[in-house]
């Protein structure tokens, strides 16, 4: 095994120069987001690391194919750029957004700062050149293949080999390694294996949402600007649906629609022609549908995706196989951490690789007992946040409420985080812990709200006070209840 140190950024693959039980070949399926980056990582570290990735290179062919486009990438997401020492090639494909841009229905818009801290913002990134971005460095190493066009048909979990279907002559071959890592998404075949295989006690849940989605835009204007306000995520929320639309460097935006597939007015089962189409925008979203002139053809070419979570476990075989990324847990979008989720959870294995354990089971344990309970957390947190985006964000007690936190952070920055400013910039706190402080912030200012005990009026001293004095009792009642 190569322990050289391959860059500035690389460390041996145990700070304790020790083998682990000779293994020395990694095997990463899937060479999306995850996968690109935990072959980086594990590249930089001196293992050899074949990855397998069923789709086209996405630097020679558009793979998108009615996928997101664009994602919000924040500051739990660039801890994995950090840790590869990329961050600062990445903040060059980001167009920041400091706040959600809401639209109502007579085309009345307010903007929601993410934060009231100026510093703290989400970007808008490209998936296709971030995902670039990552593959060309991980093929820098020379420990680092990558293939593709090569779709992961099973794995056998107990002999650490995987079979594998190559697309461009249709033959069929094995790999085997010492251990095998899956970063193959919602539909990962080693979890189908684990499920299928029937070897051990595997827990698996997969919940969809009774809505779906699908990818619009908003095109450039003809001088090459954009035709609305660049640096926020734009939102329509409807009460039981809404779109959103996230900026791009060519000066688009990609735009979201969420909806009901057969509940409703209008639902994804029964919009079936360009005039109902129409009809619906107008009705619903006329000030998006002013600059949205190519709405018909994109509606009608793009597919309607679902959307899932789930969750399972253990997410490792003995040290043989391990899931990692939405493969081991997948979540809606609604809080734009599935990506930076993912790049989360490589950080969080680096950092067990690093604790010294002598074998792979030792390590995958630990791995899971660390992370899970936080990728549970923020699965909950995004079915939270589809609710609130869609309806919450429009009511006058929300408004107040977000009105009272901007205040609260401006003037308290270091005493007072709102739960998305604990799940979204405070990286050093775990998705669970921020999920259980900010929902009991949550009650105790909605509920103060609604007994009249505290408004945006009041001093902003007394206010903070009474928020942390009813939070703390909150989250006393959880600890007794065994919910903290």
């Amino acid at each position: 095994m190569n322990k050289e140190k391959n860059n500035s950024n690389s460390e041996n693959v145990f700070p304790s120069g020790e083998d682990l039980d000779g293994a020395q070949d990694i095997l990463i399926i899937g060479a999306g987001l995850c996968g690109s980056l935990l072959a980086l990582r594990l590249g930089q570290r001196g293992y050899n690391v074949t990855v397998y990735e069923k789709r086209p290179d996405l630097r020679k062919v558009d793979i998108s194919a009615g996928r997101s486009i664009n994602l919000a990438f924040s500051d739990r997401g660039n801890k994995g750029m950090k840790l590869v020492g990329l961050e600062e090639e990445v903040k060059k494909l980001c167009i920041p957004m400091n706040g959600r841009m809401i639209h109502d229905k007579e085309g009345n818009t307010f903007m929601s700062n993410y934060s009231g801290r100026d510093y703290e913002y989400i970007n808008s990134i490209s998936r296709e050149d971030l995902n670039a971005l990552l593959l060309t460095e991980a093929e820098k190493h020379e420990n680092v293949k990558i293939h593709f066009n090569k779709g992961c048909k099973h794995v056998d979990f107990e002999n650490t080999s995987a079979e594998f279907k190559d697309y461009i002559d249709n033959s069929e071959f094995i790999e085997d390694a010492d251990v095998i890592i899956a970063t193959d998404g919602a539909g990962s075949a080693l979890r189908k294996s684990y499920y299928l295989g029937k070897k051990f006690l595997f827990s698996f849940s997969q919940d969809y949402l009774t809505h779906g989605y699908k990818e619009l835009s908003i095109l450039p204007a003809e001088d090459g600007g954009y035709k609305t306000f660049k640096n926020a995520l734009h939102i329509w929320p409807r009460g039981d649906f809404m779109i959103i639309a996230l900026p791009n460097l060519d000066g688009s935006f990609t735009v979201t629609l969420f909806l009901s597939y057969d509940e409703g007015e209008y639902n994804f089962n029964n919009l079936t022609t360009p005039e109902l189409v129409t009809e619906f925008f107008q009705k619903e979203f006329p000030d998006a549908l002013e600059i949205m002139p190519n709405l018909v053809d994109d509606f009608f070419e793009n597919p309607t995706a679902p959307l899932g979570t789930i969750k399972c476990s253990p997410w490792h075989y003995k040290g043989n196989t391990l899931l990692m990324g939405d493969s081991a847990h997948a979540i809606v979008p609604f809080y734009g951490q599935g990506m930076n989720a993912s790049f989360e959870d490589v950080v969080e294995f680096d950092a067990v690789l690093d604790e010294g354990h002598d074998n792979w089971e030792a390590i995958f344990k630990a791995y899971e007992k660390r992370r899970k309970k936080d990728t549970d957390a923020i699965a909950d947190l995004a079915i939270d946040n589809f609710h609130e985006m869609k309806d919450h964000v429009g009511q006058a007690i929300f408004q107040e409420k977000r009105k009272i936190e901007m205040a609260l952070e401006k003037e308290f920055p270091e005493e007072y985080a709102s739960k998305y400013s604990l799940v979204t910039f405070n990286e050093d706190i775990g998705y669970r812990e921020a999920m259980l402080r900010g929902r009991a912030q949550d009650k105790a200012i909605l509920n103060m709200l609604s007994d009249n005990v505290i408004s945006a009026e009041d001093d902003i001293k007394d206010v903070l006070e009474k928020v942390k004095e009813e939070t703390e009792a909150i989250l006393e009642d959880d600890r007794i209840a065994g919910l903290y």
